[in-house]
């Protein structure tokens, strides 16, 4: 059964920051985030084979959608997307279920939660092209340190979501998250 775990303050605080500007930002159209699963969701996801390193996260946050390009999976949504952990003929990725967990895209590169150590994988890179990546890059320690250092930090989610400057201005996560005060 799963525990409570404790999920970061930073974490916890940076999402009621986005609900709050969300809730009070009707023309920001393209980002959505997700609710929370509740202990009882949780503990039967992970009796299913659900990592616990994303139910963690789902705890806090299921679901996020930055843009069209950035995707974080509710848990719902994840579990019609744990096809990309299967093998693919001629990839050198280690795919496979029993090690990985799909977990979002970006690029329409899959991102996967490493089952054993919990860290975020992904060939982002290579975007549609992720199967023929010579191997995944570690993309952050975890999901929560992914969402907080990656798609939280304006210059690291423009790189993400390849955000041409011109655009910068115009782009909804990023007016969420100046209107959440969360761009430094």
């Amino acid at each position: 059964m799963t525990s409570a775990s404790p999920a970061s303050p930073r974490l916890i605080a940076t999402v009621d920051a986005l609900r709050t500007a969300l809730a009070e930002s009707p023309d920001v159209l393209s980002s959505t985030l997700g609710g929370t699963i509740d202990a009882q969701t949780a503990a039967a996801a992970e009796a299913d084979g659900v990592p616990r390193a994303f139910l963690d996260f789902c705890r806090v946050l299921d679901g996020a959608s930055c843009g069209p390009s950035v995707q974080l999976f509710s848990l719902a949504e994840a579990e019609e997307h744990q096809f990309y952990c299967e093998p693919v003929v001629g990839s050198p990725l280690p795919l496979s279920p029993e090690k990985l967990y799909c977990v979002g895209m970006i690029q329409e590169a899959p991102v996967f939660v490493d089952r054993a150590s919990g860290d975020l994988l992904g060939a982002i890179e290579e975007g549609p092209d992720w199967p023929d990546a010579e191997r995944f890059e570690q993309l952050a320690p975890g999901l929560g340190a992914f969402f907080l250092e990656r798609l939280v930090a304006p210059d690291e989610y423009a790189r993400l979501a390849l955000i041409d400057d011109e655009l910068l201005e115009y782009d909804d996560w990023l007016k969420l998250l100046r209107r959440a005060g969360l761009t430094g």
